[in-house]
């Protein structure tokens, strides 16, 4: 068993080693396209960039294309989804900030045309009454008529002019 077992063994390392010596290979592509496999090298002249494979441990390596030049696409992609999402988020925000604009518009012209209309019912001169605290009326006198009328005239001057713009 004992022969058996070291016959095998040595058969193996035979195997192994007769791999290591075997032929080494080399691929590339001609001028035409045409696929060549050999066990010599291809011949002089022929572009680093048709050999596609050489022999491990040969002088004759074919140089691997520069990582930027291989990646140039992919990085070109990515700039084009960044780019694309950026542009999404500004118009996003654009839209959120009109949004806001128009909001801001109809409210402050809701506020004018009430303080107009409170300024209007005001300055007529008639006798006006307010409801107090305990829910009772009460006829608003001159000096509150003159408040009533001085906040009305405030309300329209910060509301009925230019808008102001909203700051980002």
């Amino acid at each position: 068993m004992q022969k058996t077992a070291l016959s095998f063994v040595a058969c193996l390392l035979a195997l192994a080693a007769a791999g290591t010596q075997a032929s080494p290979l080399w691929k590339w592509r001609d001028a035409s396209g045409q696929l060549h496999i050999s066990d010599t090298a291809p011949p002089p002249g022929t572009p680093a960039t048709s050999i596609i494979s050489t022999p491990s441990g040969s002088a004759a390596a074919a140089p691997s294309p520069p990582p930027s030049a291989s990646n140039a696409p992919e990085l070109s992609a990515l700039d084009k989804k960044k780019k694309a999402a950026d542009q999404e988020k500004a118009d996003k925000e654009k839209a959120e900030h009109d949004a806001a604009e128009a909001r801001s518009a109809a409210v402050r012209k809701d506020n004018c045309e009430r303080a107009q209309s409170a300024l209007a019912s005001l300055k007529t001169g008639q006798r006006i009454a307010t409801v107090n605290a305990n829910g009772e009326r009460q006829i608003m006198d001159d000096a509150a008529r003159a408040a009533e009328t001085k906040h009305a005239q405030e309300t329209v001057a910060s509301n009925c002019g230019p808008a102001p713009s909203l700051a980002k």
